[in-house]
């Protein structure tokens, strides 16, 4: 129960002690920003601090901190370790980076910003990237409260139409439609910061109800504790994706930055929220790990429980923290939640697109012409099996969020800041992405005798060839400079 408390206190230093200092290297001033110089009444909209902060958590919180911190903690409490410095370290600098770049450059989004920094090949790559992940995420993020819902009502002695998941998932995609099409300050601005809230005080519940009704924290333990003996490397760094560090938080921080009325509002806004999503992670991690008995000191109770869905995972462990008033709670953060993910991640899809074609989406009608495909698409992927979906969805989050960091590392070089904030957590994700892409059952599936050493070689070619690449810039530059100093002395 001390490590629960200790990595609780470091989230909480970490966001003014590191997150001041990834603060103090971008060098947020007074110049306009986006929300201020556009404001088209659409998507760049000025909003308050404290409720920019809600939506952002909002919007990269959802199921995400509960679902993959529960699905993390099969491996034990060392999944402690990870979402405290990976929340720190990674996470954090990850979304302060994307939001600050984004509103450095007109409120771009992650995968234009990928093109200015990483060149024309990768913004490509990064476009189609992130809209199926977009897409994903949306739909997983429909797929989970529609199955609850309907779990919730049968438990309740409902019947009929409203136990059919197929029925509130259609609802959540009408929903979703809705919120994806009007400006950002009619829905998202008015719902989000009590959502937010709501998420915030269930998280602050389940960890009251882990005390109070006589359940212990097991203290941190590095082995292995997984009844199936998965590796935790790098399995658990995938499968917590939200609650250490993820790749959809790049997606959903320019819709922030181009809300934001100064850029001075980052840390609080970005950095900020991802420590708080770090937090409601701990929580969630720590409450797999101490309501489900372990079986031969493996956490079979915790993995029999995810396999029978993990909503209905979510909705045992806030029935057995806190009662009556959990299914409350459940319905609230686990429902409302991830819906208001789900619609931002359509909503960004969109952006993504009407950035890649240059649609402008101040008319009606041109925003429908998005909206109504990617719509379709989550719909047909909503048919899909929901648990390799989330597979594929996590492992695509640690991708992207590796292609995100490489991307500030450069724009820190070229500002000649210090690149190793990001550098550094850029070169661990390329390890973790590419050994799980060449082990994962659902990818190539290779031994990890095979797999280990090759995301290990994979990250530092990654390295070597950004250190090539600002090598290269350097000498370009100081070319350049010569040259026009010859032209001048001329």
């Amino acid at each position: 129960m001390i490590s629960f408390f200790v990595c609780l206190i470091v989230l909480v230093a970490g966001y003014f002690i590191y997150g001041g200092i990834v603060d103090k290297i971008y060098g947020p001033d007074d110049r306009q920003t986006p929300a201020v110089r556009i404001n088209d009444g659409v998507d760049f909209v000025v909003m308050p601090r404290w409720k920019l902060f809600l939506i952002q958590l909002l919007n990269i919180a959802g199921l995400g901190p509960i679902y993959g911190a529960l699905a993390g903690a099969q491996w034990g409490t060392s999944v402690f370790l990870w979402i405290t410095l990976g929340t720190i370290l990674a996470g954090g600098v990850h979304d302060f980076s994307v939001g600050f770049m984004s509103m450095r450059h007109d409120g771009a989004s992650v995968s234009e910003l990928t093109g200015m920094y990483l060149g024309n090949i990768m913004k490509t790559i990064m476009r189609i990237f992130s809209v199926v992940l977009l897409v994903m995420v949306g739909t997983v993020f429909a797929v989970g409260p529609a199955g609850l819902i309907a779990l919730l009502i049968g438990n309740q002695g409902g019947s009929g139409l409203l136990t059919n998941t197929t029925f509130w998932l259609a609802l959540i995609l009408v929903y979703y439609f809705i919120a994806t099409f009007v400006p950002i300050d009619k829905i998202i601005g008015k719902l989000y910061p009590v959502f937010g809230i709501c998420l915030i005080v269930m998280a602050v519940g389940v960890a009251i109800g882990i005390f109070t009704h006589g359940y212990s924290i097991p203290e941190i333990e590095l082995s292995n504790l997984h009844p199936s003996s998965t590796p935790i490397w790098p399995m658990m760094f995938v499968s917590v994706a939200c609650g250490a560090i993820s790749g959809f938080h790049a997606t959903q921080s320019p819709l922030m930055a181009r809300c934001c009325k100064t850029e001075k509002e980052s840390h609080m806004v970005f950095y900020g929220a991802m420590v708080c999503e770090g937090i409601i992670a701990l929580v969630w991690a720590a409450a797999g790990s101490a309501v489900y008995a372990r079986t031969g000191g493996l956490t079979a109770g915790l993995t029999d429980m995810l396999a029978n869905g993990q909503a209905a995972c979510v909705y045992d462990i806030c029935t057995k923290t806190m009662g009556g008033f959990g299914i409350v709670l459940a319905m609230l953060g686990v429902i409302a939640c991830p819906i208001t993910s789900g619609d931002t991640a359509f909503r960004s899809a969109r952006l993504v697109i009407a950035d890649w074609f240059k649609v402008d989406q101040k008319p009606y009608l041109k925003r429908l012409y998005l909206c109504i495909p990617l719509l379709l698409a989550g719909a047909f992927i909503s048919q899909l099996n929901y648990s390799v979906v989330w597979r594929y969805f996590s492992w695509s989050n640690q991708t992207l969020a590796m292609i995100a960091l490489w991307t500030a590392s450069m724009y820190l070089y070229k500002n000649a800041s210090n690149y190793w904030i990001t550098a550094a957590p850029a070169t661990f994700m390329s390890a973790v992405s590419v050994t799980y892409f060449f082990c994962a059952p659902e990818c190539l599936h290779l031994p990890v005798t095979i797999a280990y050493p090759v995301g290990i070689i994979a990250a530092i070619a990654f390295l070597g060839i950004f250190l090539f690449s600002t090598r290269k810039t350097e000498i370009t530059d100081k070319k350049k400079d010569n040259r026009h100093g010859h032209l001048h002395t001329a």
